[in-house]
């Protein structure tokens, strides 16, 4: 296939639309579904990241793209019993295997943002990962390979019209890459820069010592980054994002940003949260956006008389701003990326706030020293790596 014909671009006025290779064959099959333009932009861009997070770590791994950018990205490393219960996965009699495990965390990580995402798996989709895939509310995914009984589970979503994609492993684009903006025609060489552990041996604090679990971690996050609109910056801990803050115009608007969800990840873990006595019969996605109010500065909307009784089945506590600050001052071991200098060391503080140990960042800001004093203060890794990650 040279060409697939789409519904509509980015919009349902932007016709004609379509997906053609210039030379040779589409390195895809489309097994059910019709992916639509965005469908297919975030397919091809997580795609790329699941590849590079793979061939970096030798771990399975997942992402759940929304908009062009990602939402979360994780390695399948194992799930604690907390983690499986805050994915909404503990119920689930399965095995759950390294692609499943990476899908569970990617997905569960920032459960609003994920919320219609388009999923891509690093390694065949097996029965347990589809059945995670088939309880979320997802627009489509693409993978190497489906295994037929996994197969079946996806193209029973959406009233059979999942969007289901296969992609070519062994693929490999064009080194030069162009794209058109109001009929003029960009190009440039790929970005085919290979982050490993040499890409963080330019450790600029007092403090060296980087730990096995913080080099995945620091992987994580720059290969998420290189895949999400710029400015970004990615929160990591035991092998997922837990915070990414994409396409804002100030970097301490994106540290804050991704900053909040990286807390709103570690507070749902707080007993408050867990032993919220939800009705039987409420929907999922209400019950997020419940404990997103909930550890949040509206949690009046959920809790006021005439509203908490449609939730829960008994009015829970105010979960205090104190209360907050004590759970959250217990992360630890957090991992911070960002695609570009930290022009100021409030991004550094406000990182602090989230539990943030390790750092990695290009440097070259002419505050670099002021940057590098903070982390200092308090006793981060920080490494410069020297190369900028901006995708737009």
């Amino acid at each position: 296939m040279k060409e697939l014909e789409l519904k509509y671009g980015c919009n349902p006025n932007q016709k004609p639309s379509r997906i053609y290779m210039e030379e040779g064959e589409l390195p895809i099959k489309v097994l059910n579904g019709k992916p639509g333009y965005i469908n297919f932009l975030d397919a091809f861009n997580g795609w790329q990241l699941v590849r590079e997070l793979d061939r970096a770590t030798g771990l399975a791994a997942a992402t759940s793209f929304k908009h062009v950018s990602p939402a979360g990205a994780a390695v399948g490393q194992p799930l604690s019993e907390v983690e499986k219960k805050i994915y909404w996965v503990d119920d689930m009699d399965i095995e759950f295997s390294p692609i499943a495990n990476a899908y569970a965390r990617a997905r569960g990580a920032d459960r609003m943002s994920s919320f219609g995402d388009f999923i891509s798996l690093s390694r065949t989709c097996d029965v347990a990962t589809a059945k995670i895939i088939a309880r979320e509310v997802s627009d489509g995914v693409i993978a190497p390979g489906y295994e037929p009984e996994a197969l079946e589970i996806l193209k029973g979503k959406k009233k059979g019209g999942y969007a289901v994609i296969e992609i070519d492993p062994d693929y490999e684009p064009k080194e030069i890459e162009r794209k058109e903006v109001f009929g003029i025609t960009f190009e440039q060489g790929r970005n085919e820069l290979v982050i490993d552990d040499d890409f963080f041996s330019n450790i600029v604090t007092k403090n060296k010592e980087l730990t096995d679990q913080a080099k995945i971690d620091l992987a994580i996050s720059m290969i998420t980054l290189k895949y999400t609109q710029s400015n970004s910056v990615c929160y990591v801990k035991d092998g997922q994002a837990i915070g990414i803050g994409a396409g804002q115009q100030s970097r301490i608007h994106c540290t804050r940003l991704a900053g909040q969800k990286a807390d709103n990840w570690w507070l749902r873990q707080s007993k408050q949260v867990l032993s919220l006595p939800f009705k039987d019969d409420i929907r999922r996605a209400d019950r997020d956006n419940a404990i997103d109010l909930y550890i949040g500065e509206e949690y009046m909307d959920v809790l006021k008389d005439g509203a908490w009784e449609n939730i829960f089945t008994e009015k829970p506590a105010v979960f205090t701003a104190e209360e907050k600050r004590a759970w959250l001052d217990q992360m630890s071991g957090v991992t911070l990326g960002s695609d570009a200098f930290f022009p100021f060391g409030d991004n550094i503080e406000r990182a602090h706030k989230s539990g943030v140990k390790y750092v990695a960042e290009p440097g070259g800001s002419i505050r670099d020293d002021n940057v590098i004093a903070t982390a200092d203060k308090y006793d981060m890794v920080m490494a410069f790596t020297g190369l900028r990650l901006f995708h737009h």
